[in-house]
């Protein structure tokens, strides 16, 4: 399968206007990013959005169902979440949408921390693939890799976004 290329400054560009008037008339709003690439985008969304004082950060790792397969990652970040979830509306962002485990977790967590109104999920890419009944609410592109592909994010110094296809 060809490695398809992305623009990852223009799905970000596609995404945060999805999230803009797809949350235009909900209150309360938060904003979650899963660490590390959801976290990156979940800045950005909240800078845009004006809420970074409703911004927070979540890690997974202890979350997930698949935790004694895949261990911990090189480095784990605390989870922050500092507001009130309770009757939020949370919007939590991901980089890239798999399998759904991931954002299994996520909700999983959040729900330590009280009980959201309502929880919507935003990803860069949705690369199919789910193991999981779990969708996007935003998505700015939707592809089809091979499993033993990944897509990366990275943010430069400067805070630009680049996706890359490698493989695993």
């Amino acid at each position: 399968m060809a490695n398809p290329k992305f623009d990852a400054e223009t799905l970000y560009q596609s995404l945060a206007e999805q999230v803009k008037s797809g949350l235009a008339h909900d209150e309360n709003v938060a904003i979650v990013g899963i660490y590390s690439g959801g976290a990156w985008l979940a800045e950005r969304l909240a800078a845009e959005l004006q809420l970074t004082d409703r911004l927070g950060f979540i890690d997974v790792s202890f979350y997930r169902d698949d935790y004694a397969e895949k261990g911990l990652h090189a480095e784990v970040k605390p989870t922050q979440i500092p507001f009130e979830v309770e009757g939020a509306t949370i919007l939590l962002v991901d980089d890239v949408l798999y399998t759904g485990r991931t954002t299994r977790a996520a909700i999983n967590e959040l729900f330590d921390y009280g009980r959201p109104a309502k929880i919507l999920l935003a990803a860069l890419v949705d690369r199919g693939g789910r193991e999981l009944p779990i969708a996007a609410s935003f998505v700015a592109e939707s592809t089809t890799l091979s499993d033993n592909q990944q897509l990366v994010l990275q943010r430069a110094e400067d805070g630009r976004f680049s996706l890359t296809v490698t493989n695993a």
